[in-house]
Order: structure tokens, then sequence, then C-alpha cells
């Protein structure tokens, strides 16, 4: 019985530090820095617009095909690897928040598409960012490969 009660009220602990957090986080999140962010941020997004504000970060913007941007934020010094990551951190976090396809399968996006910048394919996943020109609120495309 005894471990019962200690389990409710451990439950009513970690409900009440949740509770507490997102208020804070709400709170936080009105800051004129932080503004652009969506409710249900992450502290890795918090993390990410902080570095922006004091240029430890850049946004590359993912143009696909279609025309969509996508923002991505990654560190000065990133790697075409480290973009790829954001992005698709990118549109995981956005599938999730939109309820769209849960599983995307990253291994046929990257067979099937590629990054380019001013006409350069990315395709040293360990070159800088920087090595290719690339800037903060640069332009990347998403372009569909061409069969061999």
């Amino acid at each position: 019985m005894a471990a019962g009660a200690a389990e409710a009220e451990e439950e009513l602990a970690h409900a009440e530090v949740l509770e507490l957090f997102q208020a804070a986080l709400a709170r936080l999140v009105q800051d004129p820095l932080l503004c652009d962010l969506p409710p249900q941020v992450t502290a890795e997004e918090i993390g990410s617009q902080v570095a922006l504000e004091y240029g430890q970060a850049m946004t590359v913007r993912v143009v696909k095909a279609d025309g969509e941007t996508m923002p991505v934020v990654v560190v000065q010094n990133a790697s075409v690897l480290e973009l790829k990551k954001a992005l698709r951190r990118h549109v995981q976090l956005r599938q999730a928040r939109q309820g769209g396809v849960q599983h995307l399968s990253w291994k046929y996006i990257w067979r099937t598409y590629h990054l380019t910048y001013a006409g350069e394919k990315l395709a040293d996943d360990k070159k800088k960012l920087r090595e290719y020109g690339i800037r903060n609120r640069d332009e990347v495309s998403f372009i569909k490969k061409l069969r061999k």
C-alpha cells in the first residue's frame, strides 16, 4: 500500500513539475527574441534561436522544387552532413506538429535527392558549408537527382 501511495505522490509531483515547466516555457516564448517559435517549442529550438542571436549559428533556407522554403538553423562551421541532420529534424518536428506522415525514409531521400548551392552539388558530407560559400540566410536547393 505504501508503494502505491508513493507512486501516486510521485506522479502528482511529476504532473506539477510538467505544468510548471510548460508555464515557464510559455513565458519564455513571449520574449521578443523567441516570439517566432511555435507554442510546442523544444529546448533544441530555443538553443538554436539564442545561438542565432549571438552569431554562433546561421539560418540556411532549404528550397524544395515546389517552392516551399524551410529555414534550417545550423552552427556557423556546420558540415553538409550537419545541415542534412538539421533538415531531417526540422521536417520531423513539422510533421509531428501538423500530424502528417510520421516516418520518412531518409536513406531513400538522400539516394533520390541532393542539395545544391549556386549550381554546385553539396556532394561531400564532410565539407563545411562555408567552403561552398554558404553564409547566413543563403538558399540551398533540394533537387531530385537525374537518373544515370
